[in-house]
């Protein structure tokens, strides 16, 4: 049996790691921690532990101290900050990981340092520029026609993110987050975006599948409607998409290692602009995936352990088009189909144009 260790395991990224290893046809023995005592007790792990944040001085001591006493083999992480630590750190687990460089993560986590990337390899991109003072903000206006996205360059769940149209809201926006030098503006895309999920091992692409958010969970009370939380996911198949998802990850990586789940938004051409890869992990709903056949984190666990994965016959876009996941807080997640969700469309449109006559 497996013995992992699963960080951050009372967050929604976990849960869903975890409930897709449940779903494999072997068992695994699974210790969670946490930082925060509370999320702690939502884990759905064999065994449970409170540690300290990250960045305090004995959090590597006492994760080793877990390793030794569980007998646990293998760490996965699946939040962006202990993701940015452990690996800078990463020779201090006594256990196996299964991650990119530490210069990829770096670079990954940095949304500026990505662009520079994506702009050297001549990705289509929205123009973007870092805003260290008050006169970068001016010409910004200028240079994106008083039409700007803002944001941080780190941080997961749309931090920071707002679209903006006047200086006044900009700058003041820029202060609350005391953002200054720590925020980009860039030229505003369309709101579809789409994300395609994908392992690498040692430069090989294993498996990846397309997946476009139709909605964001709680758009209503976030100030840009970007909240990090996927509400309604759509499963997609473009080569298009493809190709260029895998120039924008070897623009970065040119011998990719793990998990990289490129980010892009439509601009209004329809091209799919690269906005960010979330490294290291997989993103939240990644149990739409393994719901439908393809178990990305027990392929994942299976290399990370040197084995033969079990994979699809297809390995990119494995999944047909065509399928949604919608979820939401404190309802279970439902698989359906775009047919199924249309018919309710057209019987209410009927019944609209029988009650005009």
């Amino acid at each position: 049996m497996k013995r992992i260790l699963i960080t951050g395991a009372g967050g929604s990224p976990s849960a869903n790691f975890i409930r897709s290893l449940r779903k494999a046809n072997e068992k695994f023995y699974i210790v969670g921690t946490d930082s925060d005592k509370y999320y702690l007790m939502r884990g759905e792990v064999d065994k449970r532990y409170l540690v300290p944040s990250a960045t305090h001085p004995l959090y590597f001591d006492i994760i080793n101290t877990i390793i030794k006493k569980e007998k646990l083999e293998f760490v996965h992480i699946q939040n962006d900050f202990e993701i940015g630590i452990i690996s800078e750190n990463r020779e201090k687990i006594n256990a196996q990981l299964f991650l990119p460089s530490k210069e990829t993560i770096k670079i990954c986590q940095d949304k500026f340092q990505s662009y520079e990337k994506w702009k050297k390899a001549g990705i289509k991109i929205p123009q973007t520029m870092m805003i260290n003072n008050t006169n970068d903000l001016k010409k910004a206006f200028k240079l994106y026609k008083n039409n700007l996205w803002i944001r941080a360059i780190k941080g997961a769940g749309g931090k920071g993110a707002l679209p903006v149209t006047d200086f006044n809201t900009a700058k003041n926006w820029i202060d609350l987050n005391k953002g200054w030098g720590e925020f980009t503006a860039s030229e505003m895309l369309e709101k579809t975006s789409i994300t395609w999920m994908s392992i690498w091992n040692n430069g090989e692409l294993v498996v990846a599948q397309g997946r476009k958010r139709l909605t964001w969970e709680l758009a209503k009370i976030s100030p840009s409607g970007v909240t990090g939380a996927t509400g309604t996911g759509l499963t997609v198949s473009d080569p298009l998409l493809d190709k260029l998802a895998v120039k924008t990850i070897k623009a970065i990586d040119k011998k990719p290692h793990g998990l990289f789940a490129v980010d892009m938004t439509y601009d209004s051409k329809g091209i799919p602009n690269p906005t960010e890869i979330n490294i290291g992990r997989f993103f939240t709903t990644h149990l739409f995936f393994t719901e439908l056949g393809v178990n990305m984190p027990y392929i994942f666990t299976q290399i990370a352990y040197g084995e033969k994965p079990q994979l699809p016959k297809k390995p990119i876009n494995p999944i047909k088009p065509n399928f949604l996941w919608i979820r939401g807080i404190d309802f279970e997640p439902v698989l359906t189909t775009t047919k199924e969700v249309e018919k309710y469309v057209k019987n209410l449109e009927k019944m609209e144009k029988k009650l005009k006559k």
